[in-house]
């Protein structure tokens, strides 16, 4: 009975350290970045509580398939894409950018399906 209930003390304690810790979904995504998508999200969704949940998965989900720098990349080469004529012409139809968009497509794919 006494190490039953030290069993249960141990457990409780271990819970409290991990409950302390801080949370870190997306390490290496600036707070920035996390707070953008999110609104973008919102704003594209709906303007409620669910939707900042929601949203927030999908962001987490998103980091954890690629790296802020494949996720910067990825943005960069879809806003540059949006260039007329030949100045997007880089941006929309190189190798890199194609490969680029395509995994943080992927990566989003996977956030709507596990969030949305």
């Amino acid at each position: 009975m006494v190490a039953s209930k030290m069993t249960r003390i141990g457990l409780l304690a271990g819970a409290a350290i991990v409950l302390s810790l801080p949370a870190k979904a997306a390490p290496d995504y600036p707070t920035s970045a996390l707070a953008e998508y999110v609104y973008s999200c919102m704003k594209a969704n709906g303007e409620n509580r669910d939707m900042l949940d929601r949203c927030s998965c999908s962001i987490d989900v998103i980091a954890s398939v690629v790296t802020y720098p494949q996720y910067e990349a990825a943005e960069t080469y879809k806003q540059m894409g949006l260039l007329p004529g030949e100045n997007g012409v880089l941006f929309r139809d190189s190798a890199p950018a194609k490969a680029s968009i395509t995994e943080l497509k992927r990566a989003q794919a996977e956030a709507d399906v596990r969030c949305f």
